[in-house]
């Protein structure tokens, strides 16, 4: 047996899209193969037709040499198929036993038996090295423990071939080092692992074998060690990407925002954010810097107006808005992308026009004499889905639920920077988006500082806030490290300020 999953002209089709387009994939025993290409190229689609949440047009796959009819995820469980979600599928007010159980539960005595399913639950996350408590709520665990539970589920079920969609969108660096010493330990006990993500150095860093898709059709499957980021990114988008970013020198002018010893509350009651000052101005970016649940969250929530502060000061162009209102701030020049597109970004169930309108539907030309122009709304819409290639296959008339999670980001980062605001509060806005959007993105945040606006730049993404900015702030346990000019420091003292080891100058 050659393939322990082969997948044969796979076609899979949605109103006015085809998904996938006579895609053949093979995937070896004890292989991490990496499945590659842009938002809505058809990654997903083709491993939900693997996992029975959709059914091909046509095709075939075979598992272990046979051939078999997945027609819903509970076969595929039964064949041993498993699947982690870009977004998890957790009850978020379960344990982990009981999310881990749903749907087969164990009894004993007409009764759930959840200390045994605990007790083998506990024995698979020390054999694997999740060390994942049983016991604890979802609601109580960070994201990467919700993603190890995911992991558990599928181990729980005995999956052989496990796939990992998008598996780091949502983890810090720190995390994604502990997901790949994980994803090894599975390969040594035999799995089979297939890596959905655009992310070129983790594909470089632990795939073994990596195909392409480019609008719903193969490129090429290569050997990782065969090829290098340039290669991949070209097979990806169909061009070559630009790695180095061609920054001008920042030309910074009148201060757009003021933040004076802030003090925020977190959801425990603690404070989150701790006498946090801070200066942003006209046409340069600042970007903050720091690990996952230091402060940033109660920050840019006081900023924006979605959490009142608890003592301090925010001003815009020297007025004091703590007080303002979330609309009274966007209509005095703020815009916010956040960093979850689904509780605070769209509304899912809105089409993407509805959604590009979220903030300004009120205001002429969208609407007159409380009427919505829908003339002007459509060709608007339209104008920034071509503008920000935000990809459906029915347009503006499209649900955002449909959409892939790197084109609800785009459309997203669309809305906000479509706007003109005076500040740009840009939290992850390269999340989940394929090296040629990134590239893209990184392109218009460099266009709004140039055009002296002030962008003030939130991301886990180390790499991404030293390439962009003009200058790094660090937050460590919601206090202010230190302020620090990107030409003049790396990632190494980033990274100590980042743990609390060392302090920088404030300027």
């Amino acid at each position: 047996m050659k393939y322990i999953v082969e997948m044969e002209n796979i076609r899979k089709s949605f109103p006015g899209v085809v998904a996938c387009d006579e895609i053949n994939f093979q995937v070896r025993k004890g292989e991490i193969h990496a499945l590659l290409g842009e938002n809505g190229a058809g990654k997903s689609t083709l491993m939900n037709v693997l996992f029975g949440l959709y059914q091909q047009d046509r095709g075939e796959i075979y598992l272990r040499g046979e051939k078999v009819n997945i027609t819903n995820p509970n076969i595929a469980n039964d064949l041993g198929i498993g699947m982690v979600h870009q977004h998890f599928k957790l009850v978020h007010n379960f344990t982990v036993t009981e999310n881990i159980i749903l749907g087969i539960e164990p009894v004993k005595a007409l009764m759930v038996d959840t200390r045994s399913a605990s007790s083998r639950i506990r024995e698979i996350s020390e054999r694997y090295g999740l060390n994942v408590d049983p016991e604890a709520k979802i609601e109580d665990v960070s994201v990467g423990m919700q993603q190890r539970v995911e992991i558990l589920k599928m181990l729980y079920r005995d999956a052989e071939i496990l796939i990992f969609d998008e598996p780091t969108a949502v983890l810090t660096p720190q995390e994604v080092t502990e997901l790949m010493k994980i994803m090894r330990g599975l390969i040594e006990e035999g799995k089979s692992i297939i890596l959905i993500t655009h992310k070129l150095k983790e594909i470089m860093a632990i795939a073994d074998r990596c195909t392409v898709i480019r609008w719903g059709k193969v490129v090429g499957t290569v050997n990782v060690s065969d090829t290098n980021e340039e290669k991949l990114a070209e097979m990806m988008v169909g061009r070559k990407v630009l790695f180095d970013i061609n920054k001008k020198e920042a030309n910074p002018r009148g201060e757009v925002l003021r933040i004076e010893s802030l003090s925020v509350l977190g959801s425990a009651g603690t404070h989150g954010l701790k006498n946090f000052s801070l200066r942003v101005k006209g046409g340069e970016i600042v970007g903050l810097a720091g690990v996952d649940g230091n402060g940033q969250a109660e920050l840019v929530e006081a900023i924006i107006g979605l959490r009142r502060t608890d003592s301090g000061k925010i001003y815009l162009h020297g007025t004091d808005v703590t007080r303002l209102t979330t609309r009274q701030r966007i209509n005095s020049g703020m815009a916010h992308i956040p960093d979850d597109r689904h509780k605070h970004g769209l509304i899912l169930d809105y089409t993407v026009l509805e959604n590009l309108i979220l903030k300004n539907y009120y205001l002429e030309p969208y609407s007159r004499r409380g009427l919505i122009n829908w003339d002007y709304v459509y060709t608007h819409a339209e104008q920034v889905i071509k503008d920000f290639d935000v990809r459906s296959g029915q347009g503006a008339e499209a649900s955002a639920r449909s959409l892939s999670g790197g084109n609800q980001q785009k459309a997203i980062v669309g809305r906000e920077i479509d706007g003109n605001p005076d500040l740009l509060l840009a939290v992850q806005p390269t999340r989940g988006l394929d090296v040629g959007a990134i590239e893209y993105i990184h392109r218009r945040l460099l266009e709004q500082r140039d055009q002296g606006k002030a962008v003030f730049l939130i991301s886990l993404e180390l790499d991404e806030i030293l390439d962009l900015s003009d200058r790094i702030a660090v937050i460590y346990n919601g206090e202010l490290v230190g302020v620090v000019n990107a030409a003049e420091t790396n990632e190494n003292e980033i990274g100590l300020m980042m743990a609390g080891g060392r302090r920088g100058a404030v300027a």
